[in-house]
């Protein structure tokens, strides 16, 4: 009876691999080499490397899968080709900071990068050993069993090592492992040259199919095969998934003159079990509206199912990052749409993140005054680290009509944008308003920028110095431009402190502007309830300090309130940096030039600063910007009111408001 009880638990017992040795891998070079010889018996030219035309791996991508079955593990592998003079200077190092500050190790410790023989990977010396390199390969690798490997690093480093077999070059590589998701994934750079030094080219072949075979007959030799029991949970889960499945895609391929027929009969009880699978997806999709039932057992699937299917999964990730960043609080959830009209949006932001973590495409979920929560979707390239969790921001549609582009339309004459007249416009108009608070020539400069933008856009056309020639409908083509490059979204840093810092603080902070504006636009729930708490203790602050008093139940705030906060944060602070220099601190002036090298910025409850040094002196400038290219650089600004501007050394002025 002991040991018939005991049955059970013995049939249960299944025996799983570990990590293969790396073996045969010599002889899969010797055999690939071979073969890319006998390519020579075809009349190519001696001494031209095999396959340089179809690139690297087109003879291993033949050889790949070749052990894969229904049952063997899947792998999802991406691969995103980066030229490198396209991309800018810094890509390279923002992608490699991105994968490092949001790796996360298997038991949430921070995830470092590695390499080939290393578990502390040195990525400023990657990025410096490829910062000539024409190309580089950026990989996610993703086994759908990831979280039962024991060793990500071990798998990773294996998996490269068959690709170098493949490829038949040693590859420089550094990778990273991310834990923190659903599907614990790999993120790889792959430099562009191989061994010789030359351009490394992969063939389509391997890139499309080759890495993924690998990486699932690596995956099947580590954990076994899957087991039908897991192969039909795996495909159940699947029966109700909002997303593109690859139930959707057994439809996809099996249908004939767009139906699908699975009223045929099956003796194969796996066919039969596949089909109830099949039925139950497409009476799925039938509910969604995305099939219909032609007769019975006869299915037609949408052709618009699969961009649906793949946007809803998307709307899911959406709905998942946002619920995770609000952490359990209730808020009502929305997605920003700069497309509509004066659309914009202020709030703190509670989470932020690739939502396309090959293609450097970020996100942030703004938890908003209004009491909802909102997910942004920012454009490429855009660097997340200007935008701190618990930080003010505001969001715009970056659609809008330019004041810039009307004022060049209005003063052009037959087409014709003169600087010399907008000058003397402009000089026009300073003596009528004595209070202006920006140079007249700083005017012209600003718009000059702008056309040279448009210029390069193939807009407007340059037609002698300081002549432009101007479509009538510039408004518009500018507001398409910006669309375009902008992405549709313009982010502002209202304040990098959140709320609970920026109460009890010297310093012009975003909640005084709220003071002045009378805490417009703050809903009742959630943030907006927060910032109305405090504002509250904003004001009793500012009593205390002699900028406010309170008369009844109104809060009467000092004049020049913003400017007085300014000054009593940047003399503290150039107190500060005087007792640390030995230099002495020296008040800006209102209109008068201040020129120095800039050293360095600061970062104040009032905003970011630039430190101007003379070598006997120095002054805290308003930052903008422009001038960071600049450090160490001579410099002279000017400060007209709440403007700054920029004369930059051997260059004409830069006006910055």
């Amino acid at each position: 009876m002991n040991r018939r009880g005991n049955s059970d638990s013995e049939d249960n017992f299944r025996v799983r691999p570990g990590a293969p040795k790396q073996r045969g891998q010599a002889f899969v070079s010797q055999v690939l080499r071979q073969a890319s010889k006998g390519g020579n018996s075809t009349g190519r030219k001696p001494g031209k490397t095999p396959g340089s035309r179809l690139g690297r791996g087109h003879v291993a991508a033949r050889f790949t899968g070749q052990s894969l079955s229904a049952t063997s593990r899947r792998a999802t592998v991406k691969v995103r080709l980066v030229y490198l003079k396209q991309a800018g200077a810094r890509s390279t190092i923002t992608h490699l900071r991105y994968i490092e500050r949001e790796g996360v190790g298997r038991e949430q410790d921070t995830g470092k990068a590695y390499g080939p023989m290393t578990d502390d990977a040195d990525l400023p010396a990657f990025e410096e050993r490829g910062r000539d390199d024409r190309h580089q390969f950026r990989l996610i690798v993703s086994p759908e069993d990831a979280e039962q490997l024991d060793d990500l690093r071990t798998y990773t480093r294996h998996l490269m090592g068959r690709m170098e077999a493949d490829l038949g070059s040693p590859l420089d590589w550094v990778a990273v492992n991310h834990w923190n998701t659903d599907n614990p994934h790999t993120h790889i750079v792959l430099r562009g040259k191989d061994d010789t030094g030359k351009d490394l080219i992969i063939s389509q072949a391997y890139i499309t199919r080759g890495m993924r075979e690998r990486a699932a007959e690596l995956s099947t030799e580590w954990l076994g095969p899957r087991t039908e029991l897991e192969i039909q949970r795996t495909l159940l889960r699947e029966v109700d998934q909002e997303r593109w499945t690859s139930l959707d895609r057994t439809l996809q391929r099996e249908a004939q003159d767009g139906l699908n027929h699975v009223d045929q009969p099956a003796s194969d009880p796996k066919l039969r079990q596949q089909r109830v699978l099949l039925v139950g997806r497409l009476q799925r999709l039938q509910r969604m509206g995305l099939a219909s039932e032609q007769q019975p057992g006869v299915w037609a699937v949408h052709t618009d199912a699969e961009p649906v299917l793949r946007a809803m999964g998307e709307r899911g990730d959406i709905i998942r990052a946002m619920q995770r960043a609000m952490g359990g609080v209730q808020r009502d959830l929305a997605v920003f749409q700069p497309g509509e009209e004066n659309r914009s949006l202020t709030g703190r932001v509670a989470a932020k993140g690739l939502s396309d973590e090959l293609y450097d495409k970020g996100y942030l979920v703004v938890d908003g005054i209004d009491g909802k929560a909102h997910y942004v979707a920012l454009p490429a390239k855009t660097e997340l680290e200007q935008y701190p969790v618990g930080a003010v921001v505001e969001v715009r549609g970056s659609a809008d009509i330019r004041t810039a582009d009307k004022n060049i339309v209005a003063l052009a004459v037959d087409g014709l944008y003169r600087t010399d007249h907008h000058l003397a416009v402009a000089k026009a108009q300073a003596q009528s308003q004595p209070t202006a608070e920006r140079d007249p020539s700083e005017v012209v400069d600003a718009h000059v920028r702008r056309l040279e933008a448009l210029r390069r856009a193939g807009i407007v056309a340059r037609m002698a110095e300081g002549v432009w020639k101007v479509p009538a409908d510039l408004p518009e083509q500018g507001r398409q431009y910006d669309a375009q490059r902008l992405g549709g979204v313009a982010v502002g840093l209202r304040s990098h402190l959140p709320i609970e810092r920026q109460m009890r603080v010297i310093g012009a902070t975003w909640l005084d502007q709220q003071l002045i504006g009378g805490g417009k636009g703050l809903g009742e729930m959630g943030f907006g309830s927060e910032v109305r708490d405090a504002l509250k203790q904003r004001s009793d602050f500012l009593i205390d300090q002699g900028l406010a008093e309170r008369r009844g139940q109104r809060v009467i705030l000092a004049r020049n309130l913003l400017a007085t906060l300014r000054g009593r944060e940047v003399d503290a602070a150039g107190g500060r940096i005087a007792a640390e220099t030995g230099l002495a601190h020296r008040a800006v002036t209102d209109g008068e030039p201040i020129t120095g090298v800039y050293r360095r910025s600061v970062q104040l409850a009032s905003g970011r600063f630039a430190m101007l040094d003379d070598g006997i002196g120095f002054s805290l400038v308003p930052w903008k910007p422009v001038i960071e290219q600049r450090l160490g650089k001579t410099m002279t600004a000017v400060i007209r009111g709440s403007n700054v501007s920029w004369v930059l050394e051997r260059q004409r002025g830069i006006a910055m408001g």
